[in-house]
């Protein structure tokens, strides 16, 4: 097998991990590698309606996929397979063998692969004991933390040590976003037993971004009831956040009391030492002979994120690889991470993200926020979104009001007022939009 077509089943796995079995096997399954060049990957499917939808629902997700397996953009081009005859992988530029690449997925994730510090002893420790003991005081075990800092490692860590020990187990790993668009979904079908049958015969609960079922009160009503069904038949719940039960501020006082009667850990960014470990375990797996001196450039730039420093040290190999394998130095490190040092904040939060998450905070479609209809309920989403997306985005008022089918300046002045006005007197309305914006910053 070529180095392109394994490189891409390592794409396939990672886009298989973010979308449904139906659709995978719909749309991603049979999609054949062609060539891969320095900057662009070639795929092929077998009818142009294929190639329309891919091309337009699933070329994002293709490309972040190639992204994190390779350590460096690429654009994907989608062709017919009549048009597309497959050439060696030999005949392009020379690009980075399968070894630049760690396996995706949540194989990848075990104790043995995670690097303790200071900053996370605690966490792992208590992850640890959940995985190999039953240990009814860490019921449930709560894990909390910024972004990129090893919790969801934890997560599938846990789950990996528990099927080792107990292949019987039954261990169901679901995110919050997921657990609440799974019950809208059971609810439109008529199929809530087969919910939650699924989610109350568990051994195990794992669940990843619960803060994102706050705010959400059917979401919330079924969660609590299955949480009180697991704990009391002694079985485990592991809830992981970007931020402790009280800070959530939309989380029911039922829920947030339940999270917070078991183990609280938090994981802080990694220090220096720890930093450096994670780059040379990193570099190890990638078979690079990574200097110390590389190493502690990176990490005296790369302070907040354990995927930054990941994603440059894959990105180093894969450049080494490029260029004929050679020896890495500072100036190639600097060139591997100029992009995060540019840019070391979180990504810039789309307008969609926005309109999308206060929708459906509040139940309504995106295209009801953004349409001229004029219902209470409608026009209080539509308000929020446009104050929300003038908070993060600072956005000229102008502008807002050009996504929201042309709106004058005025409109858009009036319908942040209004919601200003209401958070001073309406505190539920203030913690909501407080999550609102704290879920699409990261």
């Amino acid at each position: 097998m070529d180095s392109f077509d394994e490189i891409f089943d390592l794409v396939k796995e990672y886009c298989k991990t973010q979308m449904t079995d139906v659709a995978y096997n719909l749309w991603i399954k049979d999609i054949e590698p062609v060539r891969l060049t320095v900057d662009e990957a070639f795929l092929s499917v077998n009818s142009e309606f294929k190639q329309n939808i891919v091309s337009e629902k699933y070329r994002e997700l293709l490309s972040k996929g190639f992204e994190g397996i390779l350590g460096f953009p690429v654009e994907v081009t989608i062709e017919l397979a009549s048009a597309a005859p497959k050439k060696p992988f030999q005949e392009q530029k020379p690009l980075p063998e399968p070894e630049v690449v760690l396996e995706p997925g949540e194989y990848a994730y075990t104790f043995d692969t995670f690097i303790v510090g200071s900053s996370n002893k605690f966490a792992h420790a208590a992850a640890m004991a959940v995985a190999t003991h039953d240990i009814r005081n860490y019921n449930p075990l709560f894990i909390h933390g910024d972004s990129g800092l090893g919790k969801t490692h934890l997560l599938f860590a846990i789950m990996n040590e528990v099927k080792r020990r107990r292949p019987d187990a039954v261990v169901e790993y679901v995110k919050g976003e997921e657990f609440t668009n799974e019950l809208i979904s059971a609810i439109r079908s008529q199929t809530t037993p087969e919910f939650r049958e699924k989610y109350r015969k568990v051994d195990y609960l794992l669940v990843d971004d619960i803060q994102f079922i706050a705010g959400r009160d059917s979401t919330q009503e079924e969660f609590f009831h299955t949480f009180n069904a697991l704990y009391e038949s002694g079985k485990q719940i592991v809830l992981v956040s970007d931020r402790p039960p009280k800070e959530i501020k939309t989380l029911e006082d039922r829920l947030r009391n339940r999270f917070e009667m078991g183990l609280m850990a938090d994981i802080q960014p990694a220090d220096f030492e720890t930093r450096i470990a994670i780059i040379q375990r990193k570099a190890d797996l990638l078979k690079m002979d990574m200097p110390i001196e590389v190493a502690e450039y990176i990490a005296n730039n790369l302070k907040s994120n354990i995927r930054q420093l990941e994603g440059a040290v894959k990105n180093i190999k894969a450049n080494s690889l490029i260029y004929e394998n050679k020896p890495i130095t500072i100036m190639m490190a600097q060139t591997a991470i100029r992009d995060i040092l540019n840019d070391n904040q979180p990504i810039p939060v789309t307008i969609s993200k926005i309109i999308s998450e206060v929708g459906r905070t509040f139940n309504i479609s995106e295209q009801d926020i953004k349409s001229n209809k004029r219902a209470a309920n409608i026009s209080r989403a539509r308000q929020v979104a446009m104050y929300v997306i003038k908070e993060v985005t600072q956005m000229s008022m102008a502008s807002i009001g050009d996504e929201f089918g042309g709106r004058d300046h005025s409109t858009v002045v009036y319908a942040i007022s209004q919601t200003e006005k209401m958070m001073k007197t309406d505190s539920r309305l203030r913690e909501i939009i407080e999550d609102i914006t704290k879920n699409v910053r990261d």
